[in-house]
């Protein structure tokens, strides 16, 4: 399955109507670590804030690739996983 989020507008404001931890990895995870590391709570957050509509995403493994920060500076990802183990459960999962 695809992420909760792209079936969302994010047009509208959209908030989480909850939030926990991760408990194991998952590509979800991978990638809800990769918006939090530029600042932002998660794909619906950041599509809102930038007003677009696509993340570049890495082809082979379906990560995000390169966001853009609140400061205008990018933040790029390799194709591999980054969230190490120990990292999972600082990661917030947002429910809409």
């Amino acid at each position: 399955k695809k992420s909760e989020v792209s079936g969302v507008m994010a047009k509208a404001d959209i908030k989480p109507k909850s939030i926990h931890d991760a408990k194991k990895w998952s590509a979800d995870v991978e990638n809800l670590y990769r918006f939090q590391q530029a600042g932002y709570r998660d794909e619906v957050e950041y599509k809102q804030v930038k007003q677009v509509d696509t993340v570049e995403r890495w082809p082979e493994t379906g990560f995000v690739k390169k966001l853009q920060r609140k400061d205008n500076t990018f933040n790029y990802f390799d194709k591999q996983r980054e969230c190490k183990d120990k990292e999972v459960r600082k990661v917030k999962v947002y429910v809409y």
